[in-house]
């Protein structure tokens, strides 16, 4: 099998959206890149997860988008995945959800506030949401310019993609990413968390308003960057 251990990364990168709670049916789906190697593998097109192995993830060359390995047609999801790797080669792994909280904040084409240190830990300011596609968007290659939005909305933020590593798609729902697909998918169950959390502090008060500066820079850079000192080196 072709790129084996790409494939065993994705596919395990898709059963842990699945056992974490964020899919339903088939709406969602994985991707990874091996850059070296210039290809990318992601889940197949409307495939259940219960009949996924390693083998049914799709190769395809990351320049040209072309299948390199694989018997199943790719996500229709692909041409975003394709925009996001090769606009921000930083990014080693993508996630595209339609998970309960997340997606409603997507659906209500707003921005999920930092309200608290959770959200701080794991984005570097409030996650943001695309501007709708325009009817040429909506009407041309689809796929490929809902990642254009979002690499329009990360370029506008003057943040490294790994900073907000999480954009909501207008009346959509959330792509999540990381340096490779098991940090993609902690940033995918973060994003939910940081989505719920958000909802009830604004159904407690409605007049909240977002961490102040210091805090937030206090508990990002706690884990980012030269300075962190979270966790086990």
């Amino acid at each position: 099998m072709m790129h084996a251990a790409l494939r065993e990364q994705v596919f395990l990168a898709n059963r842990a959206i699945v056992a974490a709670g964020l899919v339903r049916l088939t709406f969602g789906n994985v991707s990874g890149a091996d850059r070296e190697a210039g290809v990318m593998a992601i889940k197949p097109s409307g495939v259940p997860y219960g009949e996924l192995g390693p083998e049914a993830m799709v190769v395809l060359d990351l320049g040209t988008g072309q299948m390199v390995d694989g018997r199943y047609r790719p996500s229709s999801d692909t041409p975003t995945h394709l925009e996001l790797y090769r606009a921000f080669p930083s990014i080693g792994g993508i996630v595209h959800i339609h998970s309960l909280y997340a997606t409603s904040w997507a659906q209500a084409k707003t921005p999920i506030p930092c309200l608290g240190t959770t959200h701080a830990d794991h984005f570097h300011g409030a996650v943001p949401v695309t501007r709708p596609l325009s009817q040429g968007e909506i009407e041309g290659p689809y796929e490929r310019s809902t990642g254009t939005v979002i690499i329009e909305t990360i370029r506008d933020l003057g943040l490294e993609p790994l900073e907000v590593p999480a954009v909501l798609v207008a009346s959509h729902g959330p792509f999540a990413w990381g340096s490779d697909p098991a940090h993609a998918v902690d940033n995918a169950v973060a994003l939910e968390t940081v989505a719920e959390l958000a909802l009830h502090a604004m159904q407690i008060d409605a007049a909240l308003i977002p961490i102040q500066e210091e805090l937030l820079e206090r508990h990002y850079r706690r884990k980012h960057g030269t300075s962190a000192y979270y966790g086990q080196r």
